[in-house]
């Protein structure tokens, strides 16, 4: 047994199979639809996410909330119990209060474990921009780095991961404040997507407007060429929500033209899904050193 375990929220979106095998333990977060609480878990134990997007695409009424001090003491209590130091990698502080409720509820179950740690860490990244960063940190651990060896490498390797997505259904993006109605609906009708990214301080912001898929997916492909610290040495991430077609194009582009050495590809969870839709799909790299996030 390692003297400390990972733990993230399941904003991170990495597969389930990929959290256990690096041995991570993830915080679930609740959700609503239609009036009815649900948690989300890697392994969608309370929804599947097939039925989650088919209710999201029929309409139904969507709406997450952010983790409370008990869903924290269910998850990093029995690792306290059992003598384990924890090293929890939270959403970004620029779109959601995790971090800071994360930060209270850690003051409290040290005075309960005072010979334990509990060290949180603001990610600044989203989705599986903050799964790529907990995805590196397990292979790390699993390589021998100490706790305070991989929390300073996380701290310092945060800002470099590289968020770029689009949507398919910009009616999301308006529901959030992300552009107007009339940008959605003459988005949707010239077919322009939005390329997104996440800026230094860990939110969501608009870097480009793209027509068409294929620009989309050319544009994806310059991004880790011209930014990528050695492409092709790294195994990177593609996310999709209920949109595996595009996901599965992007990882066969990718390695045909020799820029990554893999892929892992991941459903995007119902905390993120609710507010980019069906359809979105992602790609997250590391960045080389000195490449800043747009601004």
């Amino acid at each position: 047994m390692k003297d400390y375990v990972i733990v993230t929220d399941c904003t991170a979106d990495l597969p389930h199979e990929e959290l256990e095998r690096l041995e991570v333990e993830v915080v679930p977060m609740e959700f609503f639809v239609d009036g009815q609480s649900y948690h989300h878990y890697p392994d969608g134990r309370e929804m599947k996410l097939d039925e989650f997007y088919r209710r999201l695409k029929a309409g139904s009424k969507v709406s997450t909330t952010q983790i409370n001090s008990y869903t924290y003491e269910t998850v990093f209590g029995p690792i306290l119990e059992r003598g384990q130091d924890i090293l929890y990698i939270c959403f970004t502080s620029g779109l959601s209060g995790t971090y800071q409720a994360s930060l209270l509820a850690i003051e409290s179950l040290k005075e309960k474990y005072p010979d334990r740690r509990i060290v949180s860490i603001d990610s600044l990244c989203a989705s599986i921009g903050e799964g790529f960063l907990v995805y590196r940190a397990g292979l790390l651990r699993e390589e021998g780095m100490s706790f305070d060896e991989l929390a300073g490498w996380v701290e310092d390797h945060r800002l470099r991961v590289a968020h770029w997505f689009v949507v398919d259904d910009l009616d999301h993006l308006r529901q959030g404040g992300r552009i107007s109605a009339a940008q959605a609906v003459l988005g949707t009708a010239l077919n322009v997507k939005p390329l997104l990214s996440v800026d230094s301080e860990g939110r969501l912001l608009t870097a480009a407007k793209l027509r068409g898929t294929k620009k989309v997916l050319e544009t994806f492909c310059k991004k880790i060429e011209a930014d990528g610290e050695e492409p092709e040495q790294q195994t990177v991430v593609i996310g999709h929500a209920a949109n595996l077609e595009m996901a599965e194009k992007l990882k066969a582009l990718l390695l045909e033209k020799g820029l990554i050495k893999d892929a892992l590809i991941a459903d995007i969870g119902p905390i993120i899904g609710i507010h980019v839709g069906a359809g979105m799909f992602a790609l997250v790299f590391m960045n080389r050193s000195g490449v800043e996030r747009p601004s």
